[in-house]
């Protein structure tokens, strides 16, 4: 339109950067990040201003004394610790992209991300030390270029200090973390001049999916993207200013959904645990005031599984209400009504590492209240609709590109698109174009869309169990196991089957460990006809596997069913005499099991 200009004055490239500025004049007398080192209290607190200026310290280090230039990647190798908090502001203040690398990854897979990134520098947790000097022998074996390395030494351990500086070596090119920020300062840190992106579509952070293989998907974010998925996710949170966030979402992932940014823009206090257990969670809660925290249904589980003595109330018995937001799996119905009956309130989302953690929100509707507490937990259950930082989310036929009806029975594939979107996979342009075809990401989830046009994920389609030509949703099959006093944990697969090709295999960890009053056979009887009353018969489990120790997971808090359905595909195929028999599949090897993993 005449008259309309561009310029300084009304228009500035949108970057997370900027929440750590305004907080720091804001509120710098107000904490950023507390930690405790699990016995002798508060180990590391430190203001908005402290946060700020050793920020500034540590892109001072980055430029000045290990020459990172514009768009290097520095990548970070830790757990939930205080410095990671700093390298998100850090680092793109230096003009560098940030890597936060899954901190249980092996020295070998380590290796292959280190050469894949290109990372000029890598930030190491002390804990993961030994893994990343194996890494590094690893990628020098191979030609690539060695990374420098800086050992952040902070522990945050019960009963472990940090080693004394005469033991820390620091040369060329390795550094400590303090020392690196010392060095900085005796310099004009300061007075050092951020490295503000020109163009707020440059890239601020790579992240590395958890189907990582031999061949890497490396999800390059925006400072544009990272700006506006960090205010939706204050805005889903309902994080009004100064919230205090509890870290059990592994920093590494998704750069913490992005709240390591959102936290800073509403004034927050980072606190960070380094280990997550129901014990640290509540002790957390009553010490810090803490008002929202995050996690896959594993962390809800934590909760509603404490023992009296894991839990602790506030002084003079008062509850508070902590706002917890999950994703990474559909909660069960179950679990989130018992969230709810012991104080926490559960916002469900869903997501992907290429829309920058959540997308999609179960918006609760105030007509919803007067509801049961099962139906509210039922409808709490879905992934509902896109966020204010997406365009939209639909349900597709993959083929036609056409939207499926809200009926709430016609399957199709999850997509995105907006501008929370990932910018694409880096060094692999074939698989950005794949992901992004037809201007929708594709997500590979299988949902349906219900009348009232919220989405429901029946499963991923790598999971989608096919018996007798009939799709069998897993998630459905595992909220029916949930419902079950007596379990725990469920994850269920599908089992080889000579009769329907395959059929649902549960694995199901008991509470206390135990196999009920009736043993084994009994319990894994008693659970298959407790999901063919509430299921059509050709969902029910045909085999229930308890397990003694916890179900295997990935660092995010996700089921490994990779591993269980090579498990369950050892145990052979259910014979078909007993399969296509109406009657309960048999106890023992062939319709159950108890197994060790």
């Amino acid at each position: 339109m005449e008259g309309t200009v561009l310029c300084s004055a009304n228009h500035a490239p949108l970057t997370p950067i900027s929440f750590l500025e305004r907080t720091a004049l804001v509120y710098p007398d107000r904490l950023a990040i507390v930690a405790s080192d699990g016995s002798a209290g508060v180990a590391v607190s430190r203001t908005w201003r402290d946060t700020r200026a050793r920020c500034l310290r540590l892109a001072a280090a980055l430029t000045g004394l290990l020459g990172v230039q514009r768009h290097d990647v520095v990548a970070v190798f830790a757990q939930n610790i205080p410095a990671v908090c700093e390298l998100h502001f850090g680092v793109p203040m230096a003009g560098a992209v940030i890597c936060t690398l899954n901190s249980r990854l092996d020295a070998a897979m380590a290796a292959v991300l280190l050469r894949h990134s290109e990372a000029k520098v890598v930030f190491v947790d002390r804990a993961l030390l030994g893994v990343a000097q194996k890494a590094l022998v690893l990628v020098a074996e191979a030609g690539a270029r060695r990374p420098v390395l800086v050992l952040i030494s902070e522990l945050l351990d019960e009963n472990e200090r940090s080693p004394p500086d005469a033991k820390i070596k620091v040369t060329r090119v390795d550094y400590e973390y303090e020392h690196l920020l010392s060095a900085a300062a005796a310099g004009s840190s300061p007075d050092f001049a951020i490295r503000w992106p020109a163009d707020e579509n440059e890239p601020i952070a790579l992240n590395y999916t958890s189907g990582t293989t031999s061949r890497p998907k490396g999800v390059i974010y925006s400072h544009r993207g990272a700006y506006l998925s960090s205010l939706a996710a204050v805005i889903v949170n309902a994080m009004a200013e100064t919230p205090v966030y509890l870290w059990t979402v592994p920093m590494f992932h998704c750069n913490g959904w992005c709240q390591v940014w959102g936290v800073a823009a509403q004034g927050g206090t980072n606190v960070c645990v380094r280990r997550v257990t129901a014990a640290a969670i509540f002790d957390s809660v009553a010490r810090h005031g803490v008002t929202h925290m995050g996690g896959a249904p594993t962390v809800l589980s934590m909760i509603v599984n404490a023992t009296a003595d894991e839990r602790r109330r506030q002084p003079g018995g008062r509850r508070r209400r902590v706002t917890v937001m999950t994703g990474g799996a559909p909660p069960p119905p179950q679990v989130l009504f018992r969230m709810e009956e012991q104080g926490f309130l559960v916002i469900h989302s869903y997501g992907l590492t290429e829309t920058y953690g959540p997308a999609t929100v179960c918006t609760w509707k105030p007509e919803w209240d007067a509801l049961t507490a099962e139906e509210r937990a039922r409808i709490k259950s879905r992934q509902g609709l896109h966020h204010v930082g997406l365009e939209a989310a639909d349900v597709k036929d993959p083929a036609t590109m056409r939207s499926v009806p809200a009926d709430g029975r016609t399957v199709g594939e999850v997509m995105l698109r907006g501008n929370t979107v990932m910018s694409g996979y880096y060094k692999d342009g074939g698989a950005t174009a794949e992901a992004l075809a037809g201007g929708w990401l594709r997500s590979g989830d299988l949902a349906v869309r219900e009348e009232d046009g919220y989405i429901k994920i029946l499963d991923r389609s790598k999971d989608i169990i096919i018996s007798g030509g009939e799709n069998i949703s897993t998630v459905e099959v595992e909220a029916a196991l949930f419902g079950h006093p007596a379990v725990e944990e469920a994850a269920v697969v599908g089992r080889p089957d000579e009769y329907w090709g395959e059929t649902p295999c549960a694995f199901v960890k008991l509470r206390g460990g135990g196999g009920g009053g009736g043993g084994g056979a009994a319990v894994e009887e008693e659970l298959m006809a407790f999901c063919r009353a509430r299921l059509p018969r050709y969902m029910a489990p045909r085999t229930v596997v308890v397990v003694e120790e916890e179900l295997p997971k990935t660092a995010t808090g996700k089921v490994q069913k990779v591993a269980l359905r090579e498990r369950a595909k050892a145990m052979g195929s259910l014979p078909a005499a007993a399969s296509s028999s109406s009657r309960r599949a048999p106890t023992g090897t062939a319709g159950s099991g108890r197994s060790k993993l």
